[in-house]
C-alpha cells in the first residue's frame, strides 16, 4: 500500500468517527465552532490538512495532462461521495463526447493510489446576465448591488455584475469586482470603444436600466488594471466617489463585514450577496481547482480567450452564482462581520467559482474595508 492511499485509508476512520459526533452536536448555533478535536478535523479540511496537501500534489502532478483533453474543463481536491479525499474532475460533457476526445471510460479510476471523480458540469463561464432584480438605490449605497462600466453595450446588447465590496489601499476606498464586469470590453468592436481608466462605473447596471445610463448614477471611477489575462484572479477596481458608497463597505443582506479575511476549507459554510440571486449560501465544496473560463472580448461578443486558473475555491451548487453575481464576495455565513473568503467570479450548472480572497488583495496590495 502506497503511503498517499494509507494517508486516505486512515483519514477516511477519523472523518467516520467525526460524522457520528457531528450528528450528535447538531444544535450547535451557526457560526459556534467546537473545540473537539474530531469535529474541527472533519469541519475544517482545509489546505494546511496533510492528507489534502498529499491530494493536492497528486492533483497538480497530473492536472496539466488532464486539461489537455478538450472534454475536461477542470479539477479540484475535495470530499468524494463515499467520504474520502480525492481528486474531482469536471467534465464538459458526458458519455456522448465529440469525436477525439475521452470519454467517462478512459479517465482513471485512481492517479496513484489516490480516488478519482467524475462530474459532467458543462462548460465554466465568466457570468453576466440581461435580467435585473436590482433598483437604483439613494446614495451612499450598500454593496452587493448591480452595477458595472457605464459604457458596457455593444451588439445590440447591454451586461453588468454586481459591485461586490468595498476595499482600501491607504486611505482611498475601492468597489471590488470582477475584471469581466469593470474591464471586460477589450476591443472597440460594437461600442467603438474599449474600457480604460478614469471610465465612471454605475450603479445598477445598464442590464437593469433598459441599457441607458442616464437612469443610473456613477458610484465610481476605474482604477484601471487588467487583471486577465495574465494573472490569476478576476477582479478589477473602481475609485469610490465621494458621497455615493457607504463608507463602512455594508453589503446588502449582509450588512457590515470584518476588516479581516479567512481561508476557504472543504464544508465550510458560506455566503454572497449579488445582483440576480441576492442573498443565497452554500458550502465550500472543494479547493484547489484549476479550471478553464471562456471570455468574451466585450458585451455579446466573441471569445477573446479562454483563462486557466490554478488553486480556486468551488462552491456547491450551481444557482449559489448566478448569470450577473460575478463580482460578488463570499463571506462566512454568520450574522455579525463576517470574514471574507472569496471574491465570485465563474459557475456552471453545478459549480460557482471564486479568487480565494487574498490572492485578490494582494494582487491589488489592498486590504478589506470593515469593523
Amino acid at each position: 500500500m502506497n503511503k498517499p492511499f494509507l494517508k486516505l485509508f486512515i483519514y477516511f476512520i477519523i472523518i467516520s468517527v467525526a460524522v457520528l459526533y457531528w450528528v450528535g452536536c447538531d444544535t450547535q448555533k451557526s457560526g459556534v465552532e467546537s473545540t473537539s478535536p474530531q469535529v474541527t478535523s472533519f469541519t475544517k479540511l482545509s489546505a494546511d490538512d496533510p492528507v489534502v496537501k498529499d491530494v493536492m500534489s497528486i492533483q497538480n502532478k497530473h492536472t496539466v495532462d488532464l486539461m489537455r483533453d478538450k472534454n475536461i474543463v477542470g479539477t479540484a481536491t475535495g470530499i468524494l461521495p463515499d467520504g474520502r479525499v480525492g481528486i474531482l474532475i469536471f467534465l464538459n460533457e458526458g458519455s456522448s463526447t465529440p469525436k477525439g476526445m475521452k470519454t467517462l471510460s478512459s479517465i482513471p479510476k485512481e492517479f496513484d493510489g489516490v480516488p478519482v471523480y467524475t462530474e459532467v458540469t458543462g462548460p465554466i463561464k465568466a457570468l453576466k446576465t440581461t435580467v435585473s432584480h436590482k433598483a437604483k438605490q439613494t446614495p451612499p449605497i450598500q454593496l452587493g448591488t448591480s452595477g458595472g462600466w457605464r459604457y458596457d453595450l455593444a451588439n445590440g446588447y447591454c451586461c453588468g455584475g454586481t459591485l461586490g465590496s468595498l476595499v482600501q489601499k491607504g486611505s482611498t476606498q475601492y468597489i471590488l469586482s470582477n475584471y469581466h464586469v469593470f474591464m471586460g470590453d477589450a476591443v472597440a468592436g460594437g461600442n467603438g470603444r474599449y474600457a480604460q481608466a478614469g471610465d465612471p462605473v454605475i450603479q445598477p447596471g445598464l442590464i437593469d436600466v433598459s441599457c441607458n445610463a442616464n437612469n443610473a448614477q456613477n458610484v465610481g471611477t476605474l482604477e484601471g488594471t487588467r487583471s486577465l489575462p495574465s494573472s490569476n484572479v478576476d477582479a478589477a477596481l473602481a475609485q469610490v466617489i465621494s458621497g455615493m458608497v457607504r463608507t463602512d463597505g455594508s453589503i446588502l443582506e449582509v450588512g457590515t463585514i470584518s476588516k479581516n479575511t479567512v481561508a476557504a476549507y472543504v464544508g465550510q459554510k458560506v455566503k454572497k450577496s449579488g445582483r440576480t440571486s441576492g442573498l443565497t449560501r452554500t458550502t465550500v465544496y472543494a479547493l484547489n481547482a484549476t479550471i478553464s473560463v471562456q471570455y468574451d472580448d466585450e458585451c455579446a461578443g466573441n471569445v477573446y480567450f479562454t483563462k486557466t486558473f490554478t488553486g480556486q475555491i468551488v462552491f456547491k451548487g450551481g444557482r449559489f452564482i448566478q448569470a450577473g453575481d460575478s463580482g460578488s464576495l463570499a463571506v462566512e455565513n454568520v450574522t455579525t462581520n463576517p470574514r471574507a473568503v472569496g471574491l465570485c467570479f465563474a459557475g456552471s450548472s453545478l459549480y460557482g467559482f471564486g479568487n480565494p480572497i487574498n490572492e485578490v488583495l494582494n494582487y491589488f496590495g489592498a486590504s478589506m474595508v470593515g469593523q
